[in-house]
Parts: structure tokens; sequence; C-alpha cells
């Protein structure tokens, strides 16, 4: 299958390694999500749907509710949600989501991160016009009639659905209308298996395998690091 495909294979595999960062991850957001809407899930629509991802993505669920119930905590620190832009090289476009108890040390991360590989880190809103913030829905598709789920959801802000490589039907939506098809989805009863809010690029760069592996290694570097929830880049992905 060639050198790009077991690249990334390995790359798969490493993610899988930092699991434990993964879930550290998630233990911020639900704590994000607690401190501004409680501890209870059924009233939490944010904190349930993070809860939903975090199970997706095999936390345990005994460690999910201790996170739940530390984040309730009057002891637990306050994070904030914080977005770095910069410039990789190639003229790849980077935004790097974070959620931090210290910005002066996440800045000084990120920035050390591009300048390291050879980019530059910009100005707040420098970037964000290369990107439509979209909200992503992923369902089993096994069973589903995805023409009539399709015309069901139409209301819900339906913009355009798709097969992901894990048998998934992936929904997307408009930012705004986020929590409108999150709530259709549920009154509906479907079992979903991820629900975020993601940077979608207006345009993509196509690179070469050696440079798309300098890319995927910076890439790696931001999502190893724990302050980081998210990356989204405009580089084209085989």
């Amino acid at each position: 299958m060639g050198r790009a495909f077991e690249f990334r294979k390995t790359r798969k595999l490493k993610r899988w390694a930092n699991m434990a960062k993964t879930f550290t991850k998630f233990g911020r957001q639900i704590a994000m999500a607690v401190k501004q809407g409680g501890g209870d899930p059924t009233n939490n629509p944010t904190l349930r749907m993070i809860m939903q991802n975090a199970k997706a993505a095999n936390m345990p669920k005994d460690r999910i509710e201790a996170a739940v119930k530390k984040a309730s905590s009057k002891d637990e620190k306050d994070y904030e949600e914080v977005v770095y832009e910069g410039y990789a090289p190639h003229g790849i476009a980077i935004l790097v989501e974070c959620a931090t108890d210290n910005p002066v040390r996440t800045v000084a991360s990120v920035r050390s991160y591009f300048t390291r590989a050879g980019g530059t880190l910009g100005k707040t809103g420098s970037l964000d016009f290369m990107f439509d913030r979209k909200g992503v829905f992923k369902l089993k598709a096994e069973g589903l009639n995805i023409e009539e789920l399709e015309l069901e959801l139409i209301d819900a802000g339906l913009e355009k659905t798709e097969l992901n490589e894990d048998g998934e039907l992936v929904i997307y939506t408009a930012f705004s209308d986020f929590g409108i098809m999150r709530d259709a989805l549920e009154e509906r009863k479907f079992e979903i298996m991820g629900a975020e809010l993601q940077r979608i690029p207006t345009t993509t760069t196509e690179l070469t395998d050696e440079q798309a592996e300098e890319i995927s290694n910076l890439i790696e570097k931001f999502e190893e690091d724990e302050d980081v929830t998210a990356v989204f880049h405009n580089m084209r992905e085989a």
C-alpha cells in the first residue's frame, strides 16, 4: 500500500499510545462544561456531548464520572479556551485550540513548536477566515435510511452527509445550528458516536509525502501537549 499508508498507520498507533493524554484533555473539557452549566448532564447539553465523546474514545465510565465530580469541586482549577494561529512550513495554516489554566505557559509552548519546525505564530484572527466552523456529528450508519434521514434533518440545519472509513454517517451543520441538530438527533434516540465543532479549511494545499510527514510531525507535537484540545490545518490529506 506504499509509504504514505505505512506512515499514517504508524501515526495512528502513536495516537493510541497517547490515550492517557486524551483522557486528560477530556477531563479539562468536562471541567469547563461543568463550570459553565453544572454537573448534571441531563440539564447541561454541552457536558452531555463531551461525556459521549469521551465514552466513544474508550474513556472508562468511572473516570468520566470522577472527572465530573472533580469539576464540581470548588478546588478545581479554572480553564479557559484559547485559539492560537500560525503558519507551518510550506504555507500550511494551523489553528490550535487549547484549554489552559495558564495561558502564558501555553502560548510559550505553542510558539516554540512553530519556531522549531520553521513556522511562525500569528496574530489572533489572522487565519480564521481560511476555515469554516462547522458542527460535525457521527452516527452508526448501519440500518439507517440515509436519504430519509437527510429529509428529516433539513429543518435542523443539515448541510451535507458522508460516510467515513469507520462506517459512520457524518453529518455537517453550520456552527449556529449545532445545538439544534444535537437536539434533533437526541429526540430521535440516535446513538451519537461523536459531536464536536470543527474548523474546516475552505481550500487545501497538496504536499509531497516528505513535506506532509514534516507537517504531520508538527501536528503531533501540538497534539501531545496536554493544553491542546484540537488542531486544524489546511494540508490536503490522502
